[in-house]
C-alpha cells in the first residue's frame, strides 16, 4: 500500500501567512507608536517636572539667601563683638602692632561665642580695610585667605574659594553710625547641600565650579564620564547624554563660575511605562499568533478586516496625535478589542498625567503669587484676600462657574507684574515720586506679557492687564471707560482697592471696614464701578473671618440697605 504525503491546501497556507503577517504588522505599528509617543510624552513630562522643581527651588534659594542676610545683620548687632572690635581699633592705634595679637585673640573669643549660638559653616569678621581678623565655624580653616565675595549692601550671594563654593551674606558692624568692620556668614554648597536639594526636588543634583565637580548625587560611574569640557558646557544644555542615561538638565544657581544643576533621567522615567506597554503587547501578541495557528481560515475571514481598521486607527492616532479620541472596539474580535482597550487605557493614563501636570503648574503659579506677596510683610496674603473678595462679588452678581474660576485665578495673579518692580520702589515707606509711580504703573503690562507666554492662562490676561482701569477713563494702562472695561477686571479693581484700604501699610494703619466701604461709595461711578461696589457691600456678610466681626458686618448691611 502506497502512502502519499498530504500537503496543506494552498489557501490555508496563504491565509495563515497573511493572518500572521497582519497581526505582526498591527502589533509592530502599535509598539512603534507606543514607544515613540510614550517616550516623547515622558520627555515632555520630565522637562516640565524638572522646570517646576527648578522654579520652586529657586524661590526657596532666594528665601534662604534672604534669611542668611537677616541672620548676618542680626549677628552684626552683637554688643560684645562691637566692643571687642572697637577696642581693637582704638588700642591698636595707641599701643601699636605689638598689642595686635592679644586684641585679635579677644575678637576671636567673642566671635566664637556668637558662632556657638548658630553653629555656622563660616562666620568671619573683617576690619574696615577688608583684613580678616577672626574666623569661626565648622569650616573656618577654608576661609582665612578668602576674599569677601559679597558686600554688605548686596545682600546674599555666592563666592568661590579654592576648597569650594559658599552662599554668603555680609553685614556692616557699625558703632554710632560708623562702620568699623564687616561680618561675613557663609554656608557651604557641598555634598550635604546637594543631598538636601535632591531630597526636596526628587532629582539628581550636580554642583560645579568652572570645569570642576564639587559635589553630586549622580552615580560615581556617571561622574567619571564628565570631562572638563562637558562640565563647562553644561550651562548651555537642556539635555545631556551620559553613559547610564539621557538626562533633562536645568540650572538652579549660576553665579560666577559656580553652578548648581538639577538632573532627571529621561530613560529611567520612560522605562516603567514602556516596559508595561511591551508586556501588555507581548501578551496580546502571543494570543494573536496562537489563534492564527489554530483557526487561520476563520481568522482570515473575521480578523482581517478588524485588524485593518485597528491598524488604520493606530496609524491615524500616531499621525494626528489626537489621543482624546479612543480607538473604538470592533465587536468581532476579543484579541483586537483587548489591544484597543490596552491602548485606550494607556492613553487615558497619559491624559491624566497631563492633567496632573497642569494642576501642578497652576499650583506653582499660585506659589509664585504668594512669594510675590511675601516680598513685603505689609502685603502678605493680599493676593489671596483679593481673590476671596472677588469671588464673593462674582457670586453676588451671579456669574457662572466658568467665569468664577477665571475670576479666582485672575485675581490671584493680578499683581504678578510687580515681580519686575524693584524692592526699593515696591516697599518704599513714604510717598512715591512721579517717576516711581510711573514705574509702578508698568506692572499690569508686565503681568500681561508674562501670562501671554503661557497659553493656559490666556483667559486671565484681561484681569491682570486692566484691573487698574477706571470708569471715568483716568485709569491705566489704556485709559478705558465704563463698559469697555471687562466686568471681571472691574471686580478685581474694587476688591484690590478695598483690601488695600482695610490692610495696614508701612506708611499708615489699616482703615476700618466701614470706612473702606464709604470710600468706595464716595468714588463709585468715577474710580469704581457702582454695580460692583453694591455687590461688594451685599457680599460682605459672607466674608466670615476676613473683615470685621458679626456686629460690624450687620451694620454694614444696614448701611447698604439705607
Amino acid at each position: 500500500m502506497t502512502s502519499t504525503s498530504r500537503t496543506p491546501p494552498r489557501f490555508v497556507v496563504r491565509t495563515l501567512l497573511v493572518t500572521v503577517l497582519t497581526v505582526a504588522f498591527v502589533l509592530s505599528a502599535a509598539l512603534l507608536a507606543v514607544t515613540i509617543s510614550g517616550r516623547e510624552i515622558v520627555r515632555a513630562g520630565v522637562t516640565d517636572r524638572i522646570e517646576r522643581s527648578r522654579r520652586l527651588l529657586a524661590a526657596l534659594e532666594d528665601r534662604r539667601g534672604e534669611e542668611l542676610r537677616i541672620q548676618a545683620t542680626t549677628l552684626a548687632e552683637s554688643p560684645t563683638l562691637k566692643a571687642a572690635l572697637d577696642t581693637y581699633q582704638t588700642e591698636l592705634r595707641a599701643a601699636g602692632a605689638g598689642a595686635r595679637k592679644e586684641l585679635v585673640a579677644t575678637i576671636a573669643r567673642e566671635l566664637d561665642k556668637v558662632a556657638a549660638m548658630i553653629d555656622p559653616d563660616v562666620l568671619a569678621l573683617r576690619d574696615e580695610n577688608g583684613v580678616v581678623l577672626a574666623v569661626a565655624g565648622r569650616r573656618a580653616g577654608e576661609w582665612t585667605s578668602a576674599r569677601g565675595g559679597v558686600s554688605p549692601d548686596q545682600g546674599a550671594g555666592f563666592t568661590t574659594v579654592p576648597s569650594g563654593v559658599y552662599r554668603m551674606a555680609a553685614a556692616s558692624v557699625s558703632l554710632q553710625d560708623t562702620q568699623i568692620g564687616v561680618l561675613e556668614l557663609a554656608t557651604a554648597i557641598d555634598d550635604r547641600y546637594a543631598r538636601e536639594v535632591s531630597d526636596l526636588a526628587g532629582e539628581r543634583v550636580l554642583i560645579v565650579a568652572g570645569d570642576r565637580v564639587l559635589a553630586s548625587t549622580l552615580p560615581p560611574a556617571t561622574l567619571l564620564a564628565l570631562t572638563p569640557n562637558m562640565t563647562r558646557a553644561l550651562g548651555g544644555l537642556e539635555t545631556v547624554r551620559l553613559p547610564d542615561a539621557e538626562y533633562a538638565l536645568r540650572r538652579l544657581i549660576g553665579q560666577g563660575d559656580a553652578q548648581v544643576f538639577l538632573l532627571e533621567s529621561i530613560d529611567a522615567a520612560a522605562r516603567p511605562a514602556i516596559t508595561r506597554a511591551l508586556r501588555t503587547l507581548g501578551v496580546i501578541a502571543i494570543g494573536a499568533f496562537l489563534l492564527a495557528a489554530v483557526a487561520s481560515l476563520w481568522l482570515a475571514r473575521t480578523i482581517a478586516r478588524p485588524v485593518d481598521r485597528i491598524s488604520s486607527s493606530l496609524i491615524e492616532l500616531t499621525r494626528s496625535r489626537a489621543f482624546d479620541n479612543p480607538v473604538p472596539p470592533t465587536g468581532s474580535s476579543l484579541e483586537v478589542d483587548t489591544l484597543a482597550s490596552a491602548f485606550n487605557t494607556m492613553m487615558a493614563s497619559v491624559r491624566e498625567a497631563e492633567a496632573e501636570t497642569m494642576r501642578a503648574y497652576l499650583g506653582t503659579i499660585r506659589a509664585l503669587a504668594l512669594a510675590l506677596d511675601a516680598r513685603d510683610p505689609y502685603t502678605a496674603g493680599h493676593s489671596e484676600r483679593v481673590s476671596a473678595i472677588s469671588l464673593a462679588i462674582g457670586r453676588a452678581i451671579e456669574l457662572d462657574d466658568q467665569q468664577l474660576e477665571v475670576l479666582r485665578l485672575g485675581a490671584l495673579l493680578h499683581d504678578i507684574g510687580k515681580i519686575g518692580i524693584s524692592d526699593q520702589i515696591l516697599m518704599k515707606p513714604g510717598r512715591l515720586t512721579v517717576a516711581e509711580y510711573e514705574t509702578i504703573k508698568e506692572h499690569p503690562g508686565v503681568g500681561a506679557r508674562i501670562l501671554r507666554s503661557i497659553p493656559y492662562l490666556a483667559p486671565h490676561i484681561e484681569i491682570v492687564e486692566l484691573h487698574h482701569e477706571r470708569p471715568d477713563g483716568k485709569g491705566y494702562p489704556h485709559g478705558l471707560r465704563g463698559d469697555s472695561i471687562p466686568l471681571l477686571a472691574r471686580i478685581v479693581h474694587v476688591a484690590d482697592a478695598f483690601d488695600a484700604m482695610t490692610s495696614a501699610r508701612a506708611y499708615r494703619p489699616a482703615l476700618g471696614t466701614a470706612h473702606g466701604l464709604r470710600e468706595l461709595w464716595r468714588c463709585a461711578g468715577t474710580e469704581f464701578d457702582a454695580e460692583v461696589v453694591q455687590a461688594l457691600a451685599q457680599s460682605l456678610p459672607t466674608l466670615t473671618g476676613v473683615y470685621g466681626d458679626a456686629g460690624e458686618r450687620r451694620n454694614l448691611v444696614e448701611m447698604v440697605r439705607t
